[in-house]
């Protein structure tokens, strides 16, 4: 799995969390999922990516949290608006 070690926002700007995965050959990624670590370390659940079923985003995320690509979940990136 491939993530930016730090990214960088704007307060009022979208920012884009990248996540990309190098499948080897017959692999296919069928699900990605977003969690958020809170300060004592507990993770919290924002965004199920899935092949078949689609995306899945947890309240109070709703309408802040988008995928940024509709194409393979080989490129799990998430935007997250303002």
């Amino acid at each position: 799995v491939e993530v930016a070690r730090s990214v960088t926002a704007v307060l009022g700007q979208d920012v884009v969390l990248p996540c990309r995965y190098r499948a080897q050959e017959q692999e296919q990624v069928v699900q990605v999922t977003w969690l958020k670590r809170g300060p004592a370390g507990a993770a919290a659940e924002v965004a199920v990516l899935h092949r078949v079923h689609g995306e899945h985003v947890q309240e109070p995320y709703v309408g802040r949290v988008a995928r940024r690509d509709s194409g393979a979940l080989e490129d799990g990136a998430i935007v997250l608006r303002n």
